[in-house]
């Protein structure tokens, strides 16, 4: 019998970006508390990357990945032409599908309530 997290991928930081609390009116973005993060290689497409930046909130995503301690990661806006500009999608590849959370917490900006992720799995409840 498989347990859900070996069924389920870890929380990526593109879940994270489209994650509210729930009940609430300003619940986005969630804070993140991280106990353990690992960085695992995905097969990079340029495409999906591309598809992905009108469905993101980029500021949330850019102050995200400054809290896990990697500012020079991404740029603080999307560059203009970013469709041509693979340095650029090779990055937001990384940090959208390449660094997952395995354990924390997310933390609603409204109530401070604190919804914990074990094994990659976060509990909005």
């Amino acid at each position: 019998l498989a347990t859900v997290a070996s069924v389920c991928a870890p929380m990526k930081l593109l879940t994270h970006n489209m994650l509210t609390s729930p009940n609430t009116r300003n619940g986005f973005p969630l804070a993140i508390e991280v106990e353990k993060m690992e960085t695992v290689e995905a097969e990079f497409n340029s495409d999906f990357v591309v598809r992905m930046i009108e469905k993101l909130e980029y500021p949330a995503l850019v102050s995200a990945v400054e809290s896990l301690g990697m500012k020079d990661k991404l740029p603080a806006a999307i560059p203009p032409e970013f469709g041509s500009n693979e340095e650029f999608l090779r990055s937001l590849h990384h940090v959208l599908l390449e660094i997952e959370i395995i354990d924390g917490s997310l933390i609603c900006p409204e109530t401070g309530k604190k919804f914990p992720i074990k094994e990659g799995i976060p509990s909005m409840l």
